[in-house]
């Protein structure tokens, strides 16, 4: 029971500390910049108890389930010999985490809306959601075939570095060539890709492949599959809006 206590103080005060500095940095603009109290200041300290509260569960489920599930899976994977079946895994676990992630809806209802204004598609209803729609599945495909790639990767012993190399190199040419309207969308579209599921699954995926694999280390060879998710929408999303907008 004492040892249960401990661990559970030590948990709610670890995730106390993950937010504190978010805390400090809003009271120092309140009280010192703007020199004000906080409004509803009640409401205010019950929603930081909500926030230290989720963070505690959302990481205990990570350590629980998220994580032993992506490295068991691929340890079974690894243990059938048939790279075609990880291979399509990494695939359908990244589109997945990726197309029903509520930050990827938000910004591309917003991308749909703004270049719609701009006069880069027709601003009817209809054409709004096809571009929206399609933007979704763009993104959801690029980080599907990233994890596939990230999968192949591992298998092959091929070094991050050159797939990070050719990467960008493709991002900056097609930057010339995409519409000006696609590019601020696209680079954002990395970052959406960094979500709350995707991160911890595809990372737990690739540690336990390399883990399973005789000759992989999962320090040099596991890491990196979220550097190639956060990457290709880049890319996938500059494509997307050439062909669509010309």
């Amino acid at each position: 029971m004492g040892d249960s206590f401990r661990y559970l103080s030590s948990r709610i005060f670890s995730a106390c500390l993950d937010v504190l500095p978010i805390l400090l940095v809003i009271s120092f603009f309140q009280i010192v910049v703007i020199q004000k109290p906080f409004p509803n200041l009640t409401e205010t300290l019950f929603g930081f108890a909500l926030v230290v509260t989720g963070l505690f569960f959302f990481v205990q489920g990570l350590e629980i389930a998220l994580f032993p599930i992506g490295e068991r899976i691929a340890n079974q994977f690894a243990l059938k010999g048939n790279p075609w079946w990880i291979l399509l895994f990494g695939f359908m676990l990244g589109f997945a985490t990726t197309i029903a992630e509520p930050a990827l809806t938000v910004i591309a209802n917003k991308a749909g809306e703004m270049i719609a204004r701009a006069g880069a598609i027709p601003d009817q209803p209809g054409e709004v959601t096809r571009f929206v729609l399609g933007l979704r599945l763009t993104i959801a495909l690029s980080v599907g075939f990233a994890g596939a790639m990230g999968v192949l990767r591992i298998l092959k012993g091929w070094p991050l570095v050159t797939f990070i190399l050719i990467g960008y190199a493709l991002i900056v040419i097609m930057t010339a060539f995409a519409p000006h309207s696609i590019i601020g969308i696209a680079y954002d579209a990395g970052g959406i890709t960094t979500s709350t599921l995707t991160v911890p699954l595809i990372t737990a995926l690739g540690v336990g492949l390399a883990t399973s694999i005789r000759g992989r280390n999962p320090i040099i060879d596991g890491f990196g599959m979220i550097a190639l998710a956060s990457l290709t929408p880049i890319l996938f999303v500059m494509i997307y809006g050439s062909l669509y907008m010309s």
